[in-house]
């Protein structure tokens, strides 16, 4: 399984896509805040963190009860890291092997309007997931990226302050799909995530996939 490289940092025009290798949840947190601090400034410049995380699961705003089969201390006993988050949307899961990415950029700049910017981050993950073959679409009122109305492969969970954006999303490019067993994803019953590994059937690189998404997203927010 490819890992990223170590942490690395590339401008592009517009647009800075920083590499952070596999991190912890809460230091790349902290390090949305503080990106997101210097735009609430006036000092920020529209960022792209890319990244894998340790095993971690997340709830978010939207979390319902029942949506986790374990408890807190369960899922800690199974190794996994737990936060509760101020994004959109319910619990999912980050590991090893599912890019991450956190755009901290400033609305005012991209249209002032949230769900214009979540479609925007689905496209640019379908023209991703097209460049390797994989035919990927939207769902009508549910957040993320999916192959049909069961299938998920990519999820997105945001929140905005001051038209500022923290969090983002994550793509499962080779994870360990088992990692997800101990919740209903995104809180939606019969929903089944899947890879880009899984889909294909052969091994896939994170490092290209990086790569492009890096050049979709470039595309939309430079």
């Amino acid at each position: 399984m490819t890992r990223l490289a170590s942490a690395t940092e590339a401008a592009h025009t517009g647009l800075q896509i920083r590499r952070l290798g596999e991190i912890a949840y809460q230091d790349a947190f902290e390090l949305q805040e503080e990106l997101r601090n210097r735009h609430l400034a006036g000092r920020g410049r529209d960022t792209v963190l890319l990244l894998e995380h340790p095993d971690v699961i997340t709830f978010g705003r939207g979390a319902g009860a029942g949506t986790a089969l374990l408890s807190e201390a369960g899922l800690r006993a199974q190794g996994y890291d737990v936060h509760r988050v101020n994004r959109g949307g319910d619990v999912t899961y980050h590991g090893p092997g599912q890019l991450v990415g956190y755009p901290i950029l400033d609305l005012k700049r991209h249209g002032r309007d949230v769900h214009l910017y979540l479609r925007t981050l689905e496209q640019a993950l379908i023209a991703c997931l097209a460049r390797f073959e994989i035919a990927a679409l939207c769902r009508p009122g549910f957040a993320g990226v999916w192959l049909d109305e069961r299938h998920k492969i990519a999820s997105i969970g945001v929140g905005v302050r001051r038209w500022v954006t923290l969090h983002g999303f994550a793509l499962n490019v080779n994870c360990d799909l088992s990692r997800f067993a101990p919740i209903i994803p995104c809180g939606l019953e019969g929903v089944e995530m899947v890879s880009m590994e899984s889909v294909i059937g052969v091994e896939v690189a994170l490092e290209p996939v990086l790569r492009a998404t890096a050049e979709e997203l470039e595309k939309v927010f430079a």
